[in-house]
């Protein structure tokens, strides 16, 4: 487990982006059902503490919400924080192997775009945005 002072700021970002914390996997199983009722859009973060490709995915986010066109919710979980949550997430991202940072465009009961760590390490958060924005075009 990361000590508090690590874990808290990175929370405390995440929330004032403006995504929902997933902790459990009752809570994720729960968020995966009402999308696959609603057919509503939703975009994952499996956050990280790892300061090389976090610290881009966070802020590429935040731009990219910013955009006219978005999902209609946004989530994030963990990783190496809330396990367990982290883990059921994993579950249905799969064949996708485990990857963070990373993120995940869901569309009702269907995973529709995975971008995993390595399409994240080492690219600025504008251009990452920038794959997000095209992805919200096609998508949402």
């Amino acid at each position: 487990m990361y000590p508090s002072y690590i874990v808290e700021p990175i929370r405390e970002e995440t929330i004032q982006i403006g995504l929902t914390e997933l902790r459990t996997p009752e809570e994720v199983d729960t968020v995966l059902a009402d999308l696959k009722r609603t057919g509503e859009t939703a975009l994952f973060l499996i956050n990280s503490v790892c300061g090389c490709s976090a610290a881009s995915a966070r802020p590429a986010v935040a731009i990219a919400l910013r955009h006219h066109k978005h999902p209609h919710r946004f989530y994030s979980v963990f990783a190496g924080v809330d396990k367990e949550a982290t883990a059921r997430l994993r579950q249905y991202l799969a064949p996708h192997p485990p990857s963070s940072p990373s993120m995940a465009l869901w569309k009702g009961e269907r995973l529709l775009h995975f971008i995993p760590r390595h399409e994240i390490e080492g690219y600025t958060p504008q251009h990452i945005a920038a794959t997000l924005i095209s992805l919200f075009d096609e998508y949402c």
